[in-house]
């Protein structure tokens, strides 16, 4: 699991996720979405962020990250159904744009994003800060 070495496991969780979970859930530029099954059992989740840019004639851009499938759950259509309910609630906010990114060690994923519409028009960078 490529997230393995970025996050703490532990119980309880640090605190700070707590207050990052607060601070994304009062931004109305933010919609963290979860599926859980019937006993509240997490299944799958998704970020959507609404970045408001100057060009684009002052448009929107819709930004998707950390989609998660749990495991076992991979092929059966939840991260389908999270991407779809994305580029709908992108479309119903006005954005010119939705896009993500994928880790270039999963080639299976950058697939999947393929036959959803997704394409890769740009080569993108990252800097690590800490």
């Amino acid at each position: 699991m490529i997230g393995r070495n970025r996050e703490a496991y532990q119980n309880p969780l640090p605190e700070a996720y707590f207050k990052a979970y607060e601070i994304i859930k009062a931004d109305p530029n933010h919609e963290l979405v979860v599926l859980v099954d019937d006993n509240d059992e997490v299944l799958a989740s998704l970020q959507l962020t609404f970045l408001q840019y100057l060009t684009n004639i002052g448009g929107v851009k819709a930004l998707v990250e950390n989609v998660i499938v749990r495991q076992d759950l991979h092929g059966k259509g939840m991260g389908k159904q999270l991407l779809e309910w994305a580029i709908n609630c992108s479309k119903t906010r006005g954005a010119h744009t939705i896009q993500l990114t994928t880790n270039k060690t999963r080639p299976g994923t950058k697939t999947f994003y393929e036959k959803l519409g997704f394409h890769a028009s740009h080569e993108g960078m990252k800097m690590s800060l800490i």
